[in-house]
């Protein structure tokens, strides 16, 4: 049996992990979208590296669009298998495949009109909307903790790892011959101390470790002191400047810890009287779906709801989802908070509000999350006093902050002792991925200082016998 890494290997993004068994069997772990890799993207998400229509399965970790992105375009290149994966992603993936899909041919839509005019040839989207929707027929799912069996050969058991509602570890055992192979791929690892989740849980013994590796060279502040800058950060910007806080976030997951805060805030009167506006159709349909999850998240929020039935919904807070709607906030001249997608301010209404919002230095652009380094949010997070959006200039007058603490990724430290769960004489091989070099090279280290034997970091496409 192989493993070959096509995605996610020495980067953070398009995470793809093909496991050919020694009778055939194709199983994909994840079908993640490359993101904000610039005019590479295209091209690198049109080439998977295997011939979709011979997959038997795709098991997915998690929703996140750089882990589940092309599920629609395997679909529409011939994949008929099963997608495997727990409830609440299968539900958030409903929403988010379909919002990719309609952001492709918008794009497209743009992009075609530009080069009719120059009488070159239509580009055409990655998948339709049609294609979205299809795919979601192939969605099998199973609870957290319960071994799913496939078939005679092939089991899975899904275990939390709070990164985001839904997302879970996959641990596979595979029969081969006489022996029983046990992988175990933890998809994106979250944090200890999250403010709605449920901590990540401890997950079967593996002989075959995959590991994310984000954050493998960074740790994080503190969760409560991230809230008390967030508190300040609002004051300063719209009680003392004036102005407007914009927070790029990203539309699962992220948007609704934020929110959560806020609401921790009004409840116990710290929130100045400003008005908060969630510009996001995507966010508004997944804070739904976090409201129909309430059972899986975490003790803190649960007792919360006893006396507060709605975490993510107080006076003064508004959900947008139309688009003059999110037109009329760049008019707007009082202080304001604008939450809005997308988190790396690649795409979506968060480019509206940046270019309108951008050089006023009364303003606060406030980053809280993962950039990927070539992305227009690390940009502005590297302080480049000049960055293009929509083609044109805008230099960059306004505060630009970091909160890394609500990052839905662990850091070094709260890795290494999450896999505490796993004996280090028993794991064969673990690898990394879903990490840039610097970030794995350190992680490498710390690992093995921990006593894992063999640790490696798979290059592109990189082919690793295992069992």
């Amino acid at each position: 049996m192989n493993i070959q890494f096509l995605g996610a290997a020495r980067e953070v993004t398009g995470s793809k992990h093909l496991i050919t068994t020694a009778s055939g069997k194709k199983i994909l772990l994840d079908c993640g979208m490359f993101q904000g890799k610039g005019l590479e993207t295209d091209a690198m998400n049109r080439n998977l590296g295997f011939d979709p229509a011979t997959l038997d399965h795709i098991i997915l970790s998690h929703a996140h669009i750089d882990h589940s992105g092309l599920i629609p375009y395997a679909y529409r290149l011939g994949f008929r298998g099963s997608v495997i994966t727990t409830p609440a992603t299968r539900d958030l993936c409903a929403i988010m495949l379909a919002d990719s899909a309609h952001i492709q041919e918008s794009d497209v839509l743009h992009f075609n009109k530009r080069r009719a005019a120059k009488g070159l040839p239509l580009a055409e989207a990655l998948y339709t909307s049609d294609d979205a929707r299809s795919c979601m027929e192939l969605f099998i799912t199973t609870a957290c903790n319960r071994k799913f069996r496939i078939d005679d050969s092939l089991s899975v058991r899904f275990t939390n790892t709070g990164h985001m509602l839904g997302s879970a570890v996959v641990s596979l055992e595979i029969k081969e011959a006489e022996e029983t192979i046990r992988l175990a791929y933890t998809g994106d690892i979250g944090r200890p101390q999250n403010r709605i989740l449920a901590r990540p849980a401890p997950f079967p013994p593996c002989d075959y470790l995959i590991c994310e590796s984000t954050y493998g060279d960074r740790l994080h502040p503190e969760i409560k002191d991230a809230e008390k800058e967030l508190l300040d950060i609002v004051r300063e910007t719209c009680v003392d400047k004036r102005g407007k806080l914009i927070i790029p976030s990203f539309a699962i997951g992220r948007t609704q810890e934020i929110v959560y805060s806020l609401n921790t805030f009004f409840n116990e009167g710290l929130l100045p009287k400003v008005n908060i506006y969630v510009d996001s159709p995507l966010a508004v349909n997944a804070t739904e779906i976090f409201r129909f999850y309430s059972n899986e998240l975490n003790g803190d929020v649960q007792r919360v709801m006893e006396t507060d039935p709605d975490p993510f919904g107080f006076n003064g807070l508004y959900y947008i989802k139309a688009a003059e709607e999110s037109k009329k906030l760049n008019a707007l001249p009082e202080p304001c908070i604008i939450i809005s997608a997308s988190g790396m301010m690649e795409a979506g209404r968060i480019k509206h509000h940046l270019a309108n919002n951008i050089s006023n230095p009364a303003n606060t652009i406030l980053i809280v999350g993962y950039c990927s380094p070539v992305t227009l949010g690390a940009r502005i997070a590297r302080g480049d006093k000049t960055v293009s959006i929509f083609g044109e200039k805008h230099e960059v007058r306004a505060a630009v902050k970091r909160l890394d603490a609500y990052s839905g990724h662990a850091d070094y430290r709260e890795m290494i002792n999450y896999l505490a769960c796993q004996d280090k004489e028993n794991v064969k091989k673990l690898f990394l991925v879903h990490g840039d070099s610097e970030a794995q090279d350190h992680f490498m280290t710390e690992l093995q200082q921990e006593g894992f034997r063999e640790v490696h970091c798979p290059l592109p496409g990189d082919i690793y016998i295992i069992g």
